[in-house]
């Protein structure tokens, strides 16, 4: 940490009240107004990451985490049917968006954005959310894979558009390059290929993964192997190398 840099437990104690306090007052005011309940519907238009970190006073992590929790007031205090079914999407998408940009490397944002925020019902709202993960994970993509490898599996089970889910998996393999992200993230577009009955595809990616040593765990090797196999048992043939 450089001595520019302070630490969250650094923050004199009364700043920690003081934003607390802001927020408490904020909701106590929205909730005490006449005949209008706090709902779904009112979340305001997203102030800019630029104002927010204005607002920061030096402790961007620290107002991105307030954020987040006046972000989800607006479900724990409304009156959804269906959790988050009545919140603008495109206001949401902009929340979260500047709260991603105000602090990076928090993945509290995300994470909401693809385990929670994707429970919707309306197909239209998912996608929009989904669209959003994406471009997210382009700019870090060996940092937010995982966001958007189950954003690949909304679009595959949820949604039932495997060209999506291909796309997605597809950005996944292509454009990840750190030694932790696990094989079975760049193998999904494997499985989603076939799904699509694109076996023969299917079968030159994972026959190039193979024959590139990149697996090497046995038990994960002989699991791609014997699949392989039962593409070949399928019918599938073997392409035939260009001269």
């Amino acid at each position: 940490m450089s001595r520019d840099e302070r630490s969250l437990n650094a923050v004199p104690r009364w700043i920690w009240l003081a934003l607390a306090a802001c927020l408490a007052l904020q909701f106590a005011w929205r909730a005490t107004r006449p005949g209008a309940a706090t709902t779904a519907e009112d979340l305001p238009p997203a102030p800019t990451a630029a104002a927010l970190r204005l607002a920061s006073f030096g402790e961007p992590a620290a107002v991105a985490r307030l954020a987040m929790l006046y972000l989800q007031a607006f479900d724990l205090r409304g009156t959804n049917d269906v959790p988050y079914q009545r919140l603008d999407y495109r206001r949401l998408v902009a929340w979260l968006g500047a709260i991603v940009d105000l602090d990076p490397r928090s993945e509290y944002p995300l994470f909401s954005s693809a385990r929670v925020y994707t429970e919707n019902p309306d197909p239209a709202k998912v996608r929009v959310m989904l669209d959003f993960i994406y471009r997210e994970f382009l700019k870090d993509p060996d940092h937010r894979w995982r966001w958007l490898a189950h954003a690949a599996l909304v679009a595959k089970h949820r949604l039932h558009d495997l060209p999506l889910a291909l796309r997605y998996a597809d950005a996944i393999d292509r454009l990840t390059t750190a030694r932790d992200v696990p094989l079975w993230a760049k193998q999904m577009r494997i499985f989603i290929l076939e799904d699509m009955n694109e076996l023969q595809a299917a079968k030159v990616i994972l026959g190039g993964l193979l024959e590139s040593g990149a697996v090497k765990d046995p038990a994960e090797l002989r699991f791609l192997e014997h699949h392989l196999e039962e593409l070949e048992a399928r019918g599938v043939a073997t392409p035939v190398p260009r001269r």
